[in-house]
């Protein structure tokens, strides 16, 4: 786990929050192999959080609905990309969603509408997890979900990373907007 809050930080740069820690929040960024969409996620919201000084606050994370992949670290596409934009992805290793997962992250952000049925029929009543689509937060994208690269050319990896720059531009924003305090996952106008 430290070398996930660790990575790509150059000496004396302060520690990223650590999900579960005290007076942190978290959110968890979910796709269906935890190697392409989800840890881009993670990578991109870590910077963007950094960014707007929220770092030591909100703890990020991702894993994937099946667990297939587990220990894997993502795919060498989605880490050539990612560099590219200045995302460090490499450190990441795939894991699958654990039940405790939806008591340890107050957000569960599913890249697509099959993972978030997914993530609702395993969600224990009472949860304080709220699950959402990363991509309500960039309603003027016009989009919901953010496909998965796999199979596909070399230019479907760049799609992903821009959906994922506007989802989590969108849910910093409304972090800093008052979402860090609210109960809900509403988005509002992000």
């Amino acid at each position: 786990m430290l070398g996930r809050l660790l990575r790509g930080r150059g000496a004396g740069a302060e520690a990223d929050a650590a999900p579960g820690a005290p007076g942190t929040a978290a959110v968890l960024m979910v796709c269906m192999g935890n190697i392409c969409r989800s840890p881009t996620a993670e990578a991109v919201l870590r910077s963007r959080l950094r960014a707007a000084g929220l770092h030591r606050r909100v703890a990020v994370d991702s894993a994937g609905t099946i667990d297939h992949h587990a220990g894997a670290p993502p795919d060498p596409r989605a880490v050539r990309h990612g560099a590219a934009r200045g995302y460090e992805l490499q450190g990441l290793r795939a894991r699958g969603v654990a039940p405790a997962d939806f008591e340890r992250f107050r957000w569960v952000l599913a890249m697509d509408e099959a993972n978030l049925e997914w993530l609702r029929g395993r969600c224990p009543a009472g949860s304080p997890a709220r699950l959402g689509l990363l991509l309500d937060h960039a309603p003027h994208l016009g989009e919901r979900a953010v496909p998965d690269p796999y199979y596909g050319p070399p230019a479907g990896f760049e799609r992903v990373l821009d959906l994922v720059e506007a989802g989590c531009d969108g849910f910093v924003a409304w972090l800093l907007a008052g979402g860090l305090d609210s109960p809900r996952l509403d988005q509002g106008s992000s």
